[in-house]
């Protein structure tokens, strides 16, 4: 009996079918539901009783809408360096998809939008309700697509289409999707789980062993790509976390208001370097001395330190 709080882990025919539940998030991750998506794959990885991994989310809006922007704007843009260790946590997942040693199918019930998208990407085999849709948000949100995406979409569906998904941000529908090989399928909603049972068994009837050295091969180009970017990217985007773009977008997001990124640019074009990188009111850490923190941070993104508590007195004062 397997302790998990935001996912479901279920097996039978063979098959481990491994959901995600937050439906009022629309099935969007926290760092403790990646840590419980890690854990379960591991589980199925090396249950021999398994032949096949299904991903997929709870109810029939959404199948994952990557990261949950209320855990961004609580934790990560006051606290940049820990979105370093979440994004650990993050590859720790798409990671234990590639290298689960058994086929893995995205079964995409409503919206794949994101990480969601990603970790769709990061299985074998996708197929989706008629009315799922795909969509990359990282530049309309201040974050790139570096999870996944930007490493997979060119080799999944074309250069040109990649790019048009990562630029623009626009929605591909379930039709665009097959049509672009995105996903392997489209059924109408009531014969998803139909069609997923169809092909897993299909996959149960091979040679494990066999299975397992075809999915290394295949995933060649997806391994080199991602292993030659992914350290890079996590730097990079924890340290970008301490910046503007993302505080705008995200806070934007979570308000429920129209992020002012033409805003940013015309602070940028206007020579305001500082107020493009860290807005027009910044402070300094007392604890450590970072600068260029925006007032509205109530801690530190250097050292965490309590922006409102008194800096420490230095250890040689003490002495």
């Amino acid at each position: 009996m397997n302790d998990f709080t935001d996912i479901g882990y279920a097996t039978g025919n063979w098959i481990a079918t491994i959901t995600i539940r937050r439906p009022l998030a629309y099935n969007a991750y926290t760092r403790h539901t990646l840590t419980e998506l890690t854990r379960a794959l591991r589980i199925a990885s090396e249950d021999d009783a398994v032949a096949v991994i299904v991903l997929t989310g709870e109810g029939d809006q959404a199948f994952c809408t990557g990261g949950d922007v209320k855990e961004y704007a609580d934790l990560y843009l006051k606290r940049p360096h820990e979105y370093w260790k979440y994004m650990a946590a993050f590859s720790d997942v798409i990671e234990g998809l590639t290298k689960a040693g058994k086929p893995t199918i995205a079964r995409v019930n409503g919206m794949a939008v994101g990480g969601g998208n990603e970790l769709s990407l990061a299985c074998d085999l996708a197929i989706a309700a008629d009315h799922a849709r795909f969509r990359q948000v990282g530049v309309q949100v201040g974050s790139v697509a570096a999870g996944g995406a930007t490493q997979w979409l060119g080799l999944t569906i074309g250069e040109r289409r990649a790019r048009q998904m990562l630029m623009t941000c626009e929605w591909v529908d379930a039709k665009t999707a097959l049509d672009w090989g995105l996903v392997n399928e489209v059924v109408p909603a009531a014969e998803l789980d139909a069609a997923v049972a169809r092909l897993a068994a299909k996959l149960v009837d091979t040679f494990p062993e066999c299975m397992r050295f075809t999915k290394a091969q295949a995933n060649f180009l997806k391994d080199f790509v991602w292993s030659s970017t992914i350290a890079s990217a996590r730097d990079w985007l924890s340290i970008h976390f301490g910046s503007l773009e993302p505080y705008e977008g995200m806070s934007a997001f979570a308000q429920k208001r129209k992020a002012g990124r033409v805003a940013l640019r015309e602070k940028a074009r206007d020579g305001g370097s500082s107020e493009y990188l860290w807005g027009p009111n910044v402070a300094t850490c007392p604890a450590c001395g970072a600068q260029g923190l925006p007032t509205e941070f109530s801690h530190c993104g250097r050292c965490g330190h309590d922006l409102a508590a008194v800096a420490p007195e230095p250890a040689h004062a003490r002495a």
